[in-house]
């Protein structure tokens, strides 16, 4: 591709609306435009890069044994009724009306319309295993887009439905996605983790989140420096301690004035105690039912935890009116003792002894409350937050702490939608069993940014050569020189021979701009010509992620630069 015959507008700015370093280089680099809030125009160089890590992720589909169809953008809101979530999925589900005042929806995701498609076209167990994948454009309507394509409303994704006629089948399914997964972000270049997720508004019973380990990244993850242990934090199992008998006797229960005491830094200071010896009480509604949480006051509460304890599809905090119902007092003073509520306590809560609570009365706190003398807790579980210090759930080890970025999710789904849309095949036995369903998906543009998240420096990006625009940046220096030329088109010409995709930049131009252009654009390798070094019979080669060039023989370069495109691919494999 010859540079002045394409569509590369660099910015040199850094576009101030731009929070984070991928949406700053897409920018800069030419690779998109913002159309309106959250919707992005993809501009060559960006698609080439899209489509670059669309083919990846096309070529390890087939491979693991999925079939490509493409489901319509446009949905029934009936569909979305029959599995229950129409109303249950919120307000980024863009619902409209069409002219004969049907209730429709742009697709923010496809489980619905799978499952129609094979509850109708898959009648025998002989026909299953099934994995039907699709790359497609989605709407989720964001309240709040942000940093680029990383979060935004209209964005391409790789979906893909696994069909299976048990659960053992559904696991080997999962298991082959799972491996497809990690081959497709390590030919990506990308260095990555898979840890223990949330399903979210998906649902199902187990997943997995393919996480890109950068220091930006959106989401915090942790993960065990002995064993293969990974989550994010919303998952993250908190070992539970050994239970150690009492060393100190309970003491009496004390009523305590504590005026326009309300935080557990006040109180902790106003009783010259430590946090720790302190319960908090938060009241939720899940469901329309009041719950009461307890926890310690040095620990957060984790509401993903207690949402999935409580196998609720809707929980919040409880608003001002609604504790003052509850606990007869404002927000500030709830306590577990006297309590009318249903109360979950996190199992740090069962090793304390004579701590603080609130007195369910404004300006008082209790002191030495103890539980089961004092009140009665329906479930300990694990409710907190995990945090630094905090020790493997599975072998104990230490925990480490990082960001990551997520580009794919595998969820097991077991029958979720089969039994809410009555999708059902007939077994060896002629039965009606329902259908074992797997979920998988991942962000094709995130991918592409994320990659520029962890692989960059102040020039630009420094792209993986298996997602990169082009391969290859041929710098002719000069184009007054018709030595320069020629030696640059006989390399050109030897590059689109090979095979090799490479951008040649024929602009007449100083070389300082197209040296920016080229680094800003993330190209893996740039062969420059110039004149200086073409009078010695060499030009110069640079790998882009290194910090010197070499020189070369301008005789040997048609033959050189091919296998240093190779040699580069064989480092990412």
């Amino acid at each position: 591709m010859l540079y002045s015959k394409y569509f590369i507008p660099t910015i040199k700015e850094i576009p101030s609306d731009a929070e984070v370093i991928s949406h700053q280089l897409m920018l800069r680099a030419g690779m998109i435009r913002k159309l309106t809030s959250g919707i992005y125009t993809f501009l060559p160089a960006g698609l080439k890069a899209i489509r670059k890590v669309e083919n990846i992720v096309r070529e390890e589909m087939n491979r693991s044994g999925a079939i490509e169809v493409l489901m319509p953008a446009v949905q029934p809101a009936e569909l979305w009724q029959e599995s229950g979530r129409w109303e249950f999925y919120g307000k980024e589900l863009l619902r409209f009306k069409d002219r004969h005042n049907h209730d429709c929806c742009i697709g923010p995701t496809h489980e619905e319309v799978i499952t129609e498609l094979v509850r109708k076209e898959i009648r025998s167990y002989r026909q299953l295993p099934v994995n039907f994948y699709q790359i497609q454009t989605k709407f989720r309507d964001e309240i709040r887009p942000r940093f680029g394509v990383m979060r935004c409303k209209e964005f391409i994704m790789k979906d893909a439905y696994s069909f299976d006629v048990d659960a053992t089948g559904a696991d080997k399914s999962y298991e082959i996605m799972y491996n497809a997964y990690a081959r497709i972000f390590q030919r990506c270049g990308l260095t990555f983790r898979a840890v223990e997720a949330d399903s979210g508004s998906i649902g199902g019973s187990y997943s997995h989140e393919f996480m890109v380990l950068a220091d930006t990244g959106e989401d915090e993850i942790v993960n065990c420096l002995s064993c293969s242990y990974a989550a994010n934090l919303e998952k993250a199992e908190v070992k539970a301690s050994v239970l150690e008998p009492a060393t100190r006797a309970p003491g009496k229960l004390e009523e305590v004035k504590t005026p326009k005491v309300r935080t557990i830094e006040e109180l902790s200071s106003f009783l010259s105690i430590q946090p720790d010896q302190i319960v908090k009480t938060l009241i939720f509604s899940a469901d329309g039912n009041v719950v009461a949480a307890l926890i310690r006051g040095d620990h957060e509460l984790n509401e993903v935890k207690l949402k999935n304890l409580l196998g609720a599809d809707q929980i919040e905090l409880a608003d001002p009116h609604l504790v003052a119902e509850v606990t007869g007092a404002p927000m500030g003073f709830a306590g577990p003792v006297g309590l009318k509520a249903k109360m979950i306590a996190d199992q740090a809560v069962r090793n304390m002894v004579s701590f603080v609570t609130g007195a369910n009365k404004e300006d008082f706190h209790l002191r030495n409350v103890n539980p089961e003398r004092d009140f009665s807790v329906h479930q300990f579980a694990d409710l907190r937050m995990v945090m630094r210090g905090d020790r493997c759930p599975r072998c104990d080890g230490e925990l480490n702490f990082g960001r990551g970025i997520e580009v794919g999710h595998v969820f097991k789904l077991g029958t979720k939608y089969s039994k809410a849309m009555h999708a059902v095949f007939l077994d060896e036995q002629g039965e009606e069993k329902l259908f074992f369903m797997g979920c998988y998906g991942i962000g094709i543009a995130r991918t592409v940014a994320a990659a520029i998240e962890q692989q960059h420096d102040r020039d630009g990006i420094i792209f993986p050569i298996s997602i990169a625009p082009f391969e290859v940046a041929l710098l002719p220096l000069q184009m007054h020189e018709g030595d320069v030329v020629d030696a640059a088109q006989k390399i050109y010409d030897a590059c689109l021979a090979g095979g090799v995709d490479v951008l040649m930049d024929d602009r007449d131009v100083r070389p300082g701009v197209k040296f920016k252009d080229a680094d800003l654009l993330g190209t893996p390798l740039r062969v420059t010509v110039g004149e200086r070094t073409l009078k010695e019979g060499m030009v110069e080669i640079k790998v882009r992620s290194e910090k010197e060039s070499t020189n070369v023989p301008l005789s040997e370069a048609p033959a050189l630069i091919p296998a240093k495109v190779k040699a580069l691919y064989d480092q990412i494999k």
